[in-house]
């Protein structure tokens, strides 16, 4: 386990920072970020966020995440009809640079790419229930 882990923190470090940057994919993006999410810092009710790709398409531009205690986290690509309690603004490279630990979430929040506007509780907490490549963590341990 040890060599895998060692392997893969090599090829996040070396390998896949130019190539995940050249080719940015919401869907794959939303997908491994909602997998990787964790409820239990959210308010212990449903929480709905919309994320807003400010640079995408009109077709891809909106994602919804629904968290709910002791339930796997949903994505919507389609408005569920909740009211969002909170909205996240931001560009695919910001999000994918935060996702993968290119960048840190308090530079982007600072810079203006990403910017959260809601539920305080949810803003307060969003780098420990966003989470992160599996790989991102390991770097940060590294480093």
């Amino acid at each position: 386990m040890a060599v895998v882990d060692a392997m893969g923190d090599w090829g996040h470090r070396w390998v896949t920072t130019q190539a995940t940057m050249a080719h940015l994919d919401v869907k794959l993006l939303m997908w491994n970020m909602r997998r990787k999410i964790n409820p239990d810092p959210m308010p212990r009710r449903r929480s709905i966020i919309q994320i807003i790709y400010r640079d995408l398409s009109l077709q891809s531009r909106n994602w919804w995440l629904i968290a709910e205690p002791g339930r796997d986290v949903d994505l919507c690509l389609v408005d569920p009809g909740f009211d969002v309690d909170l909205y996240i603004t931001t560009d695919l490279r910001t999000m994918t640079e935060v996702w993968m630990g290119y960048r840190p979430i308090a530079g982007a929040i600072d810079g203006g790419s990403l910017v959260l506007v809601g539920n305080r509780e949810l803003e307060a907490t969003f780098q420990t229930w966003l989470g992160a490549s599996r790989y991102a963590a390991m770097e940060k341990c590294v480093a």
